[in-house]
């Protein structure tokens, strides 16, 4: 079994970085002709998804629209102050599987592979394995 981690920095309280392409570029160099890459997130208030990456706003009005359904709330209890993100990443959820079919990930021509942070900025990690 292949696995690596890698390693991201955010630099907002909430957003989305596109990693297609060093998801792509580990798929190229482990040589993965038909498989699966789990993609997960060992962090309670992050998360990993698969969405539009051609226009760019639509990163925006997806953080808004997690904000609308999960704001900042003070009558919530947890002490860091953090619960929308737990409810963001929650919702968003931790894993992702991606297929991989005669070497090309099986994305839609608009879709991309995003790293969503919701209690940055932080330093993250991602692990990636061959299933």
């Amino acid at each position: 079994m292949k696995k690596t981690v890698i390693s991201i920095k955010t630099h907002s309280r909430n957003e989305m970085i596109n990693i297609t392409s060093e998801i792509s570029r580990i798929a190229a160099e482990w040589q993965i002709d038909d498989g699966h890459l789990l993609l997960h997130v060992p962090h309670t208030t992050a998360a990993v998804t698969i969405n539009e990456n051609a226009d760019p706003s639509v990163k925006h009005d997806f953080l808004l629209g997690l904000d609308r359904i999960s704001p900042v709330l003070k009558q919530f209890q947890h002490l860091e102050g953090n619960s929308d993100a737990h409810i963001k990443s929650s919702i968003i959820g931790c894993t992702q599987d991606i297929i991989i079919s005669e070497g090309k990930m099986l994305l839609g021509t608009w879709q991309g592979i995003y790293f969503c942070e919701f209690d940055g900025p932080r330093t993250r990690r991602l692990y990636i394995i061959l299933a």
